[in-house]
């Protein structure tokens, strides 16, 4: 229980953010240029993301690894991970980027969003 608690703190929280307004970001090529060999990051959660080019997702949050894979489909970023062992489904997600901060939405930007820094 305290392990699913600490999964949605970690993928669907969102932090405060800057003034400046988000812009979306919608297509891979635009994606990588902002993302590309950089940390993505919740600190307070101990949350960092590496999302390559050759279509991984790896990082580590609360001291447990992630793995996935992603891609890049109508517009929206799509991942499957698994967190140390615990499935985390496949989404799309609308992408969205203000300044160092990187903005995820679930469900194609209907459900909720985490935002990260980028480091």
């Amino acid at each position: 229980m305290l392990r699913r608690f600490a999964l949605t703190l970690i993928f669907f929280s969102a932090l405060p953010v800057s003034v400046q307004a988000f812009e979306r970001i919608s297509d891979r090529t635009t994606f990588m240029s902002i993302v590309g060999e950089k940390d993505l990051r919740i600190a307070v959660y101990g949350l960092t993301l590496n999302v390559r080019d050759d279509g991984t997702i790896t990082g580590r949050a609360a001291g447990w690894d992630i793995a996935g894979a992603w891609s890049w489909e109508n517009g929206y970023f799509c991942r499957d991970m698994d967190w140390s062992g615990y499935p985390i489904e496949y989404n799309c997600q609308l992408v969205e980027v203000s300044g160092d901060r990187i903005r995820f939405t679930v469900d194609q930007g209907a459900g909720d969003d985490a935002v990260l820094r980028i480091r």
